[in-house]
Order: C-alpha cells, then structure tokens, then sequence
C-alpha cells in the first residue's frame, strides 16, 4: 500500500529517518549520560536518582554480571519486579553487558515462570524479595545458576529503605518465607560491582537485546527477539513523532504502567530517557487513591496507560482536583481505548488522550494519532515514520483502501522471531510482513481502525460481529463501569453474543442494556445474554481477558 498516510503527519514529522545512528542502546544511553548528567532520571516513592548516578549504578550492575557471574554476552537474566528504581539500573546494566534481558511479570504464577525460565534458557534472575517464594518451587526445573535479590526498600537510601523493607515485610507481611540455597543481594552487587573497571562489550545492531513474551492469550507464550536495532529504531520513530511536542529536560512523565511491559519499556523507559525527562515510577497503581495521591505531587506532562487505567483515574473523585496545567498528552495503548473514556478524559484534564497501536512483535509501536490536534477519537492513528502498511482477506490477498482486513507491518521494528520457534515464526512473518492477527480498516486520510483480533470475532449467522463495537457501545452506558463481549455456542445462530459486566450504579438491569444495545446496534450484534459480575479478569497491564472470560463462563453455563 502506498504511504498517502504521509501527507496527513503534523508538520514537522519526517517519514525518512536516519536510523543508523546508534549501533546499539549503549550508545543511546550514553548520549543521555552525557547531555543529562545532574537532571533527574528516574523517581520512585520519594527517592530520585540523576542520570550520572544511573550511569554509575548500572556500570556497577554490569561488571558484576560480567566480573564475579562470569555471564557472558548472549546469555539471558530474567528480571522479575514492580516498579521501582532497582529495575532501570538491572535493566541498563545487562543491556550494557550485551546480556540478553528476559522481562518478567512478577504476578506469574510458578506454572508460568517455570515455562518462560525454561524457554529462554535463563542463567540468572534479578527478583524482588516479595516473589521469591515462587521462584523456590521451580528453580531446580530451570538452568537458573543466579539468583539476585533484592528488597522493596533497597534504592530509597539507608533510613527509608529500612523502614520500607521492615513495613513491607514484618507488618504488611508482603514477603512469604521462602528457601534458596545460595544468592546474592542487590545492594552487595553493586557494591562489589563498583570495584570492577567497567568496560565495554561490543554490541552489534542485530544482537537481541530484549526476551519479551507475549501474553499468551493465544496459546503458549512465545518470547520475541528484540535487536538493539528493532528498539533503538522504534525510540527513533517514536521520539521523530513527538519532537512537535516534547522538549529535553523540560518533561515529567508517569510510569503506572510496568516496565516489564514492552509499551512502558520503549515508551516510557527509552523513549523518555532520550528527552531528559524526570520519569516517575509508580509501584502499585491499582491501588487508586495511593496512585492519586502520589500525582499530586507533580505537574506532570505526560501520562501513558491502557484504558482499563484512565477509567479508573476518571471514576476516583480527587483525580479530577488535580493540576493539569502543564499535561501535554496522554497515551493510550495495550488495548482500545473506548470514545467515552477518550472524551471524558479530555473534559476533566483537558488535555487529548492520544490513541497508539502496537505489538510485543513489533518492538512496539506502529501507529500513534497526531499530537497537533488533527488526533480521530476512535482510530489508532496514522502508521509512524519508516512504517509499511496493508491490509489482506482471508486468502492473504490486499484489499482496497477502506475495506476491512487483516493488518501486516513491516519496518525497522518488527522482530527477528520468536524465540527457538521457527515453524511459529514462519506463520507470522512472511515475505517481511508481520501478519498481527489484528482486523482493521483504514480511510482516506490514512487513520486506522482497529475492528477486532481476528480470533475473537464472533460468528452470529454467518455475520462477523466484533467484540471491540459491542464494548464501546456498551461502554458509553452511564450505568456501566466495564465490559468483555465474547461469543457463546448457540444451536440456531452457531454463536450468540454475550456481554459480562461490571455495574457502575448496582441499579443496572439486564433489560436496559438489551434496550440500550438495540437503539444502537443492528439486531444481530446485539447481546443475547447478559452476565454481572464483581471484577473482570485482566493481564498484567489491564487488558480485559476474553479469552478467560470466555473459560470461566463455558464452565459455569450451558447454552
């Protein structure tokens, strides 16, 4: 397809980059070392770090996994942990050693961990102390040589630290005994990393950098080899995007999304550390009114999160007695983020809640809406700088401008492969292009919509009726404060449509969504069942799991 979405970028916004000018991420931390030395570079429960300290801490990380771990370049570490300032320095630290980094949700159960630790063949593991237990029932299953652990409170100096470690431990009782035979502590490693002359590993562009696995919502989880290339290109494409707006030094930025996630690891923790900007680590941001009070504290310039995070934000009461004098933009990715949450955002803060798209796969981002003011709510934008777009049927043939089809990407920041899964690989990329399994539809102007993943579409009379329509109809319901749409068996319809929800007023009634959802929606795309329920299942990030949703209703009910 050609790329007519060009003429609609904001001034300013080149589609031809240079995307040699980093070899690796080491020189793109070295570049923010050098040009931010006494800025702020991360922040995390009152405690800051500049980037010359970050430059020491981690050089001190890397020359213990170098020097006293003998890891080598290529091997893996898995990082497990939340939000806070240990992460960034692990993070930077392998990544400078040329040491492979295995992003980990830290809420994996021991199933889970067993499955990633085996898959990516990980020699070391850098965990928090909280998650520890779980890791001693499955090491003896893994090639796991190493274990680095570190403590809630260990970066928030000596005073702090200790009431932290002792509050998180002794009277939230958040750390369950656990048993490992032999490990390090984060504090001791980069004490005795100091001692080491740091030098420097040769990267090449094309060495993996990042380990990152997918959900698994659709089968296994798969790990996708991330190059320094496809990530430094992907913050070069992202960043060329945001020079309209951003400025160095001048940015603070709010990180509740986990930096294990690959939309806060490039956006947040690269994108940003190129613009100087203070990046302030959110630990637990589903606690609410702690999340809230700790925005308090700043006048902050850009937020990202998932919609599932916004809508929570505009449903807690003191979020809308905030500053906001100084919000530039928030981002939205991970899942779709609904027109009403778009447009509430915008009333309360007034400031656009931005729209992007992107993939694990894809390092990540694709698409981003215009920061000019020309952003279409409801769309994922327009394809960023060095970005090929099309669109195919079910027979991989192209569809014309403004049908709907399957997206496939190809450019800089699409991934080498899953990892040590070639027959996987070989199913999703082919001839270059990345085939996401996502549906949408692009029109004149070059923005996209995204329809729904193609394996979640339900067949209702041989009519497609995709889920992400029905929520966002349902969804603008005063009365309802989440939605999942998923397909159940049907003997007439093959399938039939059913919303799960979670009420905002206790007063809601299955009779007034179906009215609701008829004055709205064709008469097949509305939900023929309709279920309450407390809570939603979500991934690490927020994403509403249909798939699970899906699960636990087949067991609880036959149709």
């Amino acid at each position: 397809m050609k790329k007519f979405w060009t003429k609609n970028y904001p001034s300013g916004v080149n589609n031809n980059l240079n995307l040699n000018q980093y070899n690796s991420f080491v020189d793109l931390f070295n570049e923010g070392f050098k040009k931010y030395p006494n800025e702020i570079a991360f922040e995390n429960m009152g405690k800051s770090i500049t980037f010359k300290e970050l430059d020491e801490l981690t050089k001190s990380f890397s020359n213990f996994l170098t020097y006293e771990l003998n890891l080598k370049k290529g091997d893996r570490i898995a990082i497990q942990s939340p939000n806070v300032l240990q992460y960034p320095v692990a993070l930077f630290g392998a990544i400078r050693s040329g040491i492979i980094v295995v992003n980990t949700n830290p809420l994996y159960t021991p199933d889970e961990m067993r499955h990633q630790f085996k898959d990516s063949g990980c020699k070391a593991i850098l965990i928090l102390s909280n998650f520890a237990y779980n890791l001693e029932k499955i090491i003896s299953d893994t090639a796991i040589e190493h274990v680095i652990i570190s403590d809630m409170g260990d970066m928030l100096g000596t005073v702090k630290g200790t009431l932290v470690n002792f509050v998180v431990k002794y009277v939230k009782k958040m750390v369950p005994k656990y048993s490992i035979d032999s490990f390090h502590s984060f504090k001791k490693a980069i004490s005795i990393g100091k001692k080491h002359t740091y030098n420097q590993v040769e990267i090449q562009p094309n060495d993996i950098a990042f380990l990152q696995y997918t959900g698994g919502t659709t089968g296994v989880s798969k790990g996708a080899m991330l190059s320094h290339k496809n990530v430094f290109s992907n913050v070069i494409q992202v960043s060329a995007w945001m020079d309209i707006l951003l400025e160095e030094r001048k940015e603070i930025v709010i990180t509740a999304l986990p930096l294990y996630h690959i939309f806060a690891l490039v956006c947040n923790a690269l994108v940003m550390f190129k613009y100087g900007a203070r990046n302030i680590l959110i630990t637990n941001p589903r606690d609410m009114d702690g999340f809230v009070k700790e925005l308090s504290k700043y006048k902050f310039s850009i937020i990202t999160g998932v919609n599932t995070l916004f809508n929570g934000l505009l449903n807690n009461k003191k979020f809308h007695d905030l500053d906001f004098s100084e919000l530039k933009v928030a981002f939205g990715g991970g899942m779709a983020v609904q027109d009403v949450v778009a447009n509430q955002w915008k009333e309360v803060t007034g400031c656009p809640l931005v729209e992007g798209y992107g993939l694990t796969e894809t390092s990540p981002v694709v698409t981003i809406n215009p920061l000019d003011g020309t952003n279409k709510i409801g769309t994922i934008g327009l394809p960023i700088p060095e970005t090929d777009i099309k669109f195919v049927d079910d027979k991989n043939k192209e569809v014309p401008k403004g049908e709907r089809g399957e997206i496939c990407v190809k450019g800089p920041q699409v991934m080498e492969g899953y990892w040590q899964r070639k027959k996987d690989t070989d199913e999703i990329i082919k001839d270059g292009w990345l085939f996401t399994g996502d549906i949408g539809v692009i029109d004149d102007d070059g923005f996209i919509k995204i329809v729904d993943r193609k394996k979640e579409m339900v067949l209702v009379s041989g009519f497609n009726v995709f889920p992400n329509e029905v929520e966002h109809v349902i969804s603008s319901h005063p009365k309802v404060l989440e939605v999942g749409v998923i397909g159940v068996p049907d003997k007439k319809t093959t399938e039939a449509v059913k919303a799960v929800i979670v009420k905002k007023d206790d007063s809601l009634t299955e009779e007034e969504i179906k009215s609701f959802c008829k004055e709205k929606l064709t008469n097949y795309k509305c939900p023929k069942y309709i279920g309450f329920t407390d809570e939603l299942p979500k991934s690490n990030v927020g994403k509403i799991l249909r798939r699970i949703i899906k699960e636990k209703d087949l067991e609880l009910n036959s149709y």
